[in-house]
């Protein structure tokens, strides 16, 4: 049921440090941000829009997820595929994902043309995520177990010995815990508790 080939994945650990990358007068402002979801990219970018409010482009792309990937490249109103690939080109050269990645560009009144703008979206967003800490991560799968309170020394030695991560839980006559533990793991864990008498599992 939780058959997995790998169970890590990469991404950056904090935001980058702004890099600036300049082509004929025109500036190029490069960031990369850890995100788990699209709220947070939005954050992201009504941030940068008000931190940069004489820009004209904000151009970006993100990937989300694991086993299902989501991504966007976005151009901002640039020529098709001039901006948001380029720098979506990147995520991808760094094998990373759960990323945000957006360049701010200020016209410096010379255009670029097509084969420049490919060239310089792509420069900062390689000197955004080249100025990022790349980290392994471990995906997890998370499991409610449910038990009467008299079975919570049967639960606890086996989130202890097992060394699990207790997400949340519900102490009460009848508890509730929410357990994370790595993909590779997930059935021996799931099985484990399965088979304990009068303690109920399910994967949520």
């Amino acid at each position: 049921m939780f058959t997995f080939l790998t169970d890590t994945y990469n991404t950056i650990a904090f935001p980058s440090t702004e890099i600036l990358y300049k082509e004929k007068n025109s500036k190029f402002f490069g960031y990369a941000f850890p995100v788990t979801n699209e709220d947070e990219i939005k954050e992201h970018l009504d941030v940068l829009r008000k931190q940069h409010h004489g820009a004209v482009h904000f151009c970006y792309a993100f990937q989300l997820g694991t086993d299902k990937i989501q991504y966007r490249a976005n151009d901002d109103g640039e020529p098709s595929n001039s901006a948001g690939m380029p720098i979506y080109g990147q995520i991808q050269s760094f094998g990373i994902t759960n990323v945000l990645v957006v360049v701010v560009r200020f016209f410096g009144g010379v255009k670029l043309g097509v084969g420049g703008l490919i060239s310089a979206y792509r420069t900062a967003a390689q000197m955004a995520l080249g100025e990022s800490q790349i980290i392994e991560k471990t995906i997890d799968v998370t499991f409610e177990v449910t038990f009467d309170y008299k079975n919570m020394n049967k639960v606890m030695r086996v989130i202890k010995e097992k060394n699990l991560e207790i997400v949340s839980q519900e102490m009460n006559e009848s508890c509730k815990i929410v357990i994370a533990t790595r993909k590779k793991n997930a059935e021996m864990i799931f099985d484990i508790f399965n088979n304990l008498f009068e303690i109920g599992i399910k994967n949520i």
